[in-house]
């Protein structure tokens, strides 16, 4: 199960993308070697059923790719080059698959999986993701977050022992998704974005049982100002830093 320690625990947004493009195998191990407890990435389905990690629902912002990523077969997509557009240094990394991470970081790292398929929700997303993570038995590694209730629903009557986060956005959105979610058993954190943390929040989601982890937190004077509220993990861009000022 994931560690409870006296400061936050570090997750790298997409790996460490301020220093290699998100979401590839070279941002996940950057990110290691920078001190993250965790990385969070994000997966959906290809045309064919296999798992990706990518951001954004369609390929250009990050690869050399065009269109719609789930009109892509895994084999295509990993022929795209997703590091060039970070820098040449970068040139040749693939979208990577679960599978790999699970491989190379498991054991590693603990890992955030943030199920993305917001704009296909009723596909075979969740089994899959599932399936796999048994196979590499990183039950007690992993944690399923997104902001859809009904993945997390899902993941968590296939894997129950597994954790689930929801996910909410800022503003009068994210307040409406908290209230039933503090009251909720199937979530074991809440992912709430940096401005609606508070100490009442952070509180009132530990006397519920349940943690407190904030996306995307960058600011040294934000990480401060939220460990000393008693948050149990902040989602960075800046690994390095969160390192130097949580660890010191």
């Amino acid at each position: 199960m994931w560690p409870d320690t006296p400061r936050p625990l570090i997750i790298g947004h997409r790996g460490s993308p301020l220093y290699a493009p998100e979401n590839t195998l070279a941002s996940f191990e950057i990110a290691a070697d920078q001190g993250a407890d965790a990385i969070e990435f994000d997966v959906k389905l290809s045309a064919d059923g296999e798992i990706v990690i990518l951001h954004d629902a369609t390929l250009e912002r990050t690869t050399n790719g065009s269109g719609r990523l789930n009109r892509w077969s895994r084999a295509a997509l990993q022929e795209l080059d997703a590091g060039a557009w970070f820098s040449e240094r970068f040139a040749g990394e693939r979208i990577p698959t679960l599978e790999a991470v699970c491989a190379t970081l498991g054991q590693r790292l603990y890992l955030n999986i943030e199920l993305t398929n917001y704009t296909t929700p009723w596909d075979n997303l969740v089994a899959r993701v599932v399936a796999v993570v048994k196979q590499y038995h990183l039950q007690d590694r992993v944690l399923f977050s997104s902001f859809f209730p009904h993945n997390l629903a899902r993941a968590h009557r296939l894997l129950p022992q597994t954790p689930c986060a929801l996910l909410t956005w800022p503003g009068w959105k994210g307040r409406w998704a908290l209230t039933p979610a503090l009251r909720s058993r199937q979530y074991w954190a809440i992912h709430p974005h940096l401005s609606q943390v508070t100490p009442t929040l952070v509180q009132r989601a530990h006397a519920d049982g349940k943690r407190v982890h904030v996306w995307t937190v960058n600011a040294a004077a934000e990480m401060l100002r939220l460990a000393e509220m008693g948050v149990d993990a902040i989602f960075t861009d800046d690994v390095a830093q969160a390192y130097r000022v949580l660890r010191r």
